[in-house]
């Protein structure tokens, strides 16, 4: 079925969308079950087994405190980044969390059992939440697996045979094959497809206003990333670069001339990955890790391009609305996480989703616009997932910069075809997703393998 675009573009925090926003919701449902049981009032502890991935590169991606604040009943799409440091700062200064926001049981970020070397079949982001009364009975239990982009399910959902339904709408596509049949059917962009199909769940000016208000969220993301400077929490002690970049560009680039578009590029996507792996408010584009390309992108169809400077809102709607397609493709065909897939299941299908959206405001046809989307992942397959120290930041930040103008290319050179190549974004999707199947378990998330063993990192002890 076709994933809405507002799945797909999700508020949240940072520094993984399937480290941190998934196991957070993961968490926050877990204690809406027990509301439901009337069973919040009874707990005396919770225990939490976090398996494979997340235990492997939890310490890094803020996992244990997303368990911990989701336990407490906060989502990642409410809360905000003070919020969050402050609650963080008393659970460790009390070593109690307020279940629910309200009962105080002992629980602290040690407290959480690691098993990195166990990979539960389903998917390699596993935890197991288990409620227990004054007398160590089981009140409650439930395995979750956040399965990439902050989407979560249930060991029981992930059982369930693949929906052949389309949430009661008539209109939907599942392959990019399916999706070029309907825009020839209804002589339309990709875009306008797309919208049409948002269109059975939510209004025209719902649709517009909540693109906007993600279209914002991603700017104040950026700005948030160039105001600040300093270094980036973690052992690794990068510094941020992003703020002395923006100062250096305003001066050598006051009236954003053609030539300087791609420092300009490079400067959005650094902003947002650096805002991201500090724990900032962020949105998954379709993944934290990747969140930096589709604003990158959006940055230049906004300001190099004709329709972005005669409409910068109407470019915005249309270029997240095309992306959003793609993007839909990549969820229902193959997997956006890296843990699955290695981060040619994140960087590139954001690469990939961003490449369609700027080839659908250069005016390009439905066939160009899968064509861009096709040759951005071409060229990512294989990208392994190897952050250094288990942090969102080296190579991730650069990684970042580097797709947004992959991207970019790719556009381009699907506008000076005919919309005909050899290769289909299906096959290239299927391709992608063979190959994380192939892929060693190191090279997936678990800084075990690539760059995460051959560059040291010292860790001083404070």
């Amino acid at each position: 079925m076709t994933i809405s675009v507002f799945d797909l573009f999700s508020i949240g925090i940072g520094p993984s969308s399937s480290h941190t926003v998934g196991p957070m919701r993961a968490a926050a449902r877990f204690v809406d079950d027990l509301r439901t049981l009337g069973a919040v009032d009874a707990v005396a502890d919770v225990d939490a087994d976090l398996f494979g991935s997340l235990a492997a590169t939890g310490a890094g991606h803020g996992t244990f405190t997303a368990v911990l604040l989701g336990l407490e009943g906060h989502k990642p799409e409410d809360i905000r980044t003070e919020e969050m440091e402050r609650r963080v700062e008393a659970m460790r200064a009390t070593g109690t969390i307020l279940l629910g926001g309200a009962r105080e049981i002992r629980l602290t970020e040690g407290d959480l059992t690691l098993r990195p070397l166990t990979v539960l079949p389903f998917h390699p982001n596993a935890m197991t939440l288990t409620a227990l009364d004054d007398d160590g009975h089981q009140l409650h239990r439930q395995t979750y697996f956040s399965i990439g982009g902050g989407f979560v399910v249930t060991e029981a959902e992930s059982q369930e045979p693949a929906s052949e339904h389309t949430d009661g709408r008539a209109l939907s596509f599942a392959s990019a094959k399916e999706l070029m049949e309907l825009c020839r059917q209804r002589s339309c962009g990709v875009s306008d497809l797309m919208l049409t199909v948002e269109s059975q769940t939510h209004s025209a000016a719902d649709i517009r206003r909540r693109l906007l208000h993600i279209r914002d969220v991603m700017v104040e993301c950026e700005k948030r990333g160039i105001s600040r400077s300093g270094y980036l929490p973690g052992p690794l002690r990068v510094r941020r670069r992003a703020k002395d970049w923006f100062e250096r560009l305003e001066s050598e680039d006051p009236d954003r001339r053609p030539e300087f578009a791609e420092d300009w590029v490079n400067l959005v996507a650094l902003a947002v990955n650096e805002e991201n792996a500090s724990g900032g408010r962020i949105v998954t584009a379709p993944t934290n890790g990747a969140a930096g390309i589709v604003p990158a992108v959006l940055h230049y169809a906004v300001h190099y391009t004709d329709p972005g400077r005669r409409d910068p809102d109407g470019t915005a709607v249309r270029f997240l609305l095309a992306a959003g397609a793609i993007g839909s493709l990549y969820k229902e065909r193959a997997s956006i996480s890296g843990a699955e897939v290695g981060c040619q299941g994140e960087v590139g299908s954001a690469a990939s989703m961003a490449a369609a959206g700027l080839a659908e405001i250069l005016g390009g046809t439905p066939e160009q616009v899968e064509n861009a989307a096709e040759i951005a992942m071409e060229h990512s397959l294989g990208l392994t997932c190897d952050p250094i120290g288990g942090l969102v930041q080296i190579p991730c930040i650069e990684r970042n910069a580097i797709s947004a103008g992959k991207a970019i290319n790719a556009a381009r050179m699907a506008l000076r075809g005919d919309g005909s190549h050899h290769v289909t974004l299906d096959q290239v999707i299927e391709t992608m997703r063979t190959t994380g199947a192939d892929m060693h378990a190191k090279y997936k998330e678990t800084s075990t393998g690539g760059l995460a063993v051959n560059v040291p990192v010292n860790y001083i002890e404070c």
